[in-house]
């Protein structure tokens, strides 16, 4: 019998919405849209959508973490931005930042709002396990 690897941040949204934040299906590795909340769960967006992206990552970080993964490993990642065509250069200045030198295909979408008021971004992606870490 196959089990399955999950990944849960232990955060009331995932409960709320019935959801978990990563799972393993054989090599790959399906992460649900992160962003940027605390350890216990809360959002304070504030008005820095540097800030914001940068909190992001590091949830996706210890999402990966969690699986033994790495960011040069994510092969697929979907960005959602609010107001895309304002915030597109800062969230095209941390990617490249996140991602250095490795670079997976990326759909970018402009959304007029997220799940949390004053949300700007999150990521969803798909992680290959059998790539290089």
């Amino acid at each position: 019998m196959t089990t399955l690897d999950l990944h849960d941040h232990g955060i009331p949204a995932e409960r709320h919405f019935g959801y978990t934040q990563a799972i393993r299906s054989g090599e790959l590795i399906h992460v649900s849209g992160q962003l940027s909340f605390d350890e216990a769960g809360g959002f304070d967006p504030g008005d820095d959508v540097a800030a914001q992206l940068a909190g992001t990552h590091a949830n996706l970080d210890k999402v990966l973490a969690h699986f033994g993964a790495t960011r040069n490993q994510v092969v697929s990642q979907t960005l959602y931005v609010v107001d895309l065509v304002r915030n597109a250069d800062v969230v095209a200045e941390g990617n490249r930042a996140y991602f250095g030198a490795h670079r997976p295909v990326s759909t970018a979408l402009g959304v007029t709002e997220l799940t949390f008021p004053g949300q700007a971004v999150e990521i969803s992606c798909v992680v290959d396990t059998r790539l290089p870490a």
